[in-house]
């Protein structure tokens, strides 16, 4: 009798959801889906209810819901996703670009969980938490059984509730304790703009996200840029930008192009998600050159952006090819704040390009043939590879030394014991040679090891002929050890200038804003510098825009 209680009050949810959805879907779905998804539903709360209550030993009833709908989605493509509680403030951040929190970005470094940038202007940044500092306890509890994503539910909450947070900092004896307020933490769309180019003519803008705010946050900056005087063209900066709000896209590609232009479509499985989108303003630069940076993390509402200016010949897009997210999805609300993101449409550019990258899906969903299309005035462009820029400049490689400093900390540590031994920092700031010699002594001194790859290999090689016998090759692998020490001390000196723009950059987080790094870092940044040289050749930039036949 127990059990047929408990059966019933388990399935008696799941029949009531499978009519609810009747109700929603019956209008569109064929009689004969619609008694399968029904059918479906039951057996699926039946396997559930039995393996919860009847497994031979106990089962986490969360877990295995997770399991079960993760397994299901995986059927799907990479974006169709389950959200849970604890994930669904990330939606907020990418669509509001708004959270309740202290203002703080938290990660592993080194093991540790560590803080890897506060938020200028929340609690945090307010109270002199800093970059570097490694977080030993959040709301009582010890940060060594946290992982990141229980840390960042820590420290969320309802605006104005406090938490207190423990830290330890090098150069300090003891520890540091927080109370730390939330508040409505505001991130910033656009967290630089300014003047670049030899003689400070062109207008930057970095964009980070496609929120509900960022057209304004952009538009703002332009109208600040041409406030300071006349612009002959400008570089929009949409690289390492996931992406946000279709709208978002649309109303920033109207800054560019005419009123009534079009920007994106959207097509699915229903009518419901046929849509065309054309700006509805008169552009604010209607004519100034315009150079769009993107590169292999520019996703989603970036890619529209520049595909719509790509297709339209309105600007230059320069870079890396982007990512080639060419999805929609819309966020479904489910019952106790969890939510569903589910993939209902398809974008496609106004030459009918498809953004979707080929192969990045599981299913159906985008699996069409790279085609060529032809720009408003004749160019050639491809679709089923994201956006493929009409420039294509690469951010330099870091070397091998790079790479295995990184991979320690070794840039992360230094910066730590800098920013202890130094309390303030001078306003005209950057890395020069004493500084890196300074940085190498603290590496002997630190006995941080940072082995190359060439040296794991040459490890292998020495264990393979020790369990070999190989006697014999001691010498040479000798040899080859110490040769790969003088290529490695030497290249320090090889690769100095990209060694210091990496410690500079670790250093400068440690004192200063997000907006004050870029402008430090913006004249060693080769593809802004490659965006300003073509704007400043005229004659290039036309040609670029003109089709092949005509130029």
């Amino acid at each position: 009798m127990h059990r047929s209680r408990a059966t019933a009050s388990l399935l008696g949810p799941a029949l009531a959801v499978s009519l609810g959805i009747g109700v929603v879907v019956g209008f569109w779905m064929p009689d004969d889906d619609l008694f399968e998804l029904r059918k479906g539903l039951r057996i699926f709360g039946a396997v559930y209810e039995e393996v919860v209550t009847g497994y031979v030993e106990p089962v986490d009833p969360v877990h295995l819901m997770h399991v079960g709908v993760d397994a299901m989605l995986k059927e799907l493509d990479p974006y169709t996703a389950y959200v849970d509680e604890s994930k669904n403030a990330r939606i907020d951040i990418l669509t509001e670009g708004q959270y309740g929190g202290v203002g703080l970005d938290v990660g592993r470094r080194n093991g540790a969980l560590t803080v890897v940038s506060p938020v200028a202007g929340a609690d945090a940044y307010q109270q002199g938490v800093r970059t570097g500092d490694v977080i030993t306890e959040v709301a009582g509890q010890p940060a060594s059984a946290l992982s990141v994503e229980d840390a960042e539910v820590l420290l969320r909450g309802p605006p104005g509730t406090t938490v207190r947070m423990t830290v330890e900092r090098e150069g300090r004896p003891s520890s540091l304790p927080f109370t730390l307020t939330r508040k409505r933490v505001e991130l910033p769309d656009v967290t630089y703009q300014g003047r670049v180019g030899a003689e400070r003519e062109f207008g930057y803008v970095k964009l980070e996200r496609f929120t509900r705010d960022a057209p304004a946050a952009v538009e703002a900056a332009l109208d600040g840029l041409r406030d300071t005087g006349p612009l002959r063209g400008v570089v929009l900066d949409l690289r390492d930008n996931p992406g946000g709000l279709l709208r978002a896209a649309v109303r920033i590609t109207a800054l560019f192009v005419p009123q009534g232009t079009a920007v994106v479509s959207t097509r699915g499985r229903s009518d419901d998600t046929a849509k065309s989108y054309t700006t509805d303003r008169a552009p604010l630069l209607p004519e100034e050159p315009v150079v769009v940076l993107v590169n292999g993390q520019s996703a989603s509402a970036s890619e529209i952006v520049a595909g719509a200016l790509q297709d339209h010949d309105r600007g230059v897009v320069m870079g890396t090819t982007t990512y080639g997210k060419g999805l929609v999805q819309n966020v479904r609300s489910l019952p106790h704040n969890t939510a569903l993101k589910l993939t209902t449409a398809q974008y496609y550019t106004p030459s009918g390009r498809t953004i979707q990258r080929l192969g990045a899906a599981q299913s159906d969903t985008a699996a069409v043939a790279s085609r060529m299309h032809e720009t408003t005035g004749g160019r050639t462009v491809r679709d089923g590879h994201g956006i493929r820029p009409d420039v294509q400049v690469a951010s330099s490689s870091p070397s091998a030394l790079e790479e295995a400093l990184a991979r320690r900390g070794a840039f992360f540590r230094y910066a730590n014991h800098y920013a202890a031994t130094h309390d303030t920092l001078a306003a005209d700031f950057s890395v020069g040679e004493s500084d890196l010699q300074a940085f190498r002594m603290w590496l002997d001194r630190e006995r941080v090891e940072y082995p190359l790859q060439s040296e794991r290999t040459l490890d292998s090689l020495h264990a393979l002929a020790e369990a070999n016998g190989h006697e014999g090759l001691e010498d040479e692998i000798s040899a080859l050890s110490v040769a790969l020490d003088d290529t490695k001390a030497s290249a320090f000196e090889q690769h100095a200038p990209a060694l210091m723009r990496h410690l500079e950059r670790e250093i400068l987080s440690r004192y200063v804003s997000a907006r004050r790094r870029i402008e430090a870092l913006l004249p060693a940044d080769e593809q802004v510098t490659a965006a300003t040289d073509l704007l400043q050749n005229a004659d290039r930039y036309r040609r670029l825009l003109t089709p092949r036949d005509e130029r």
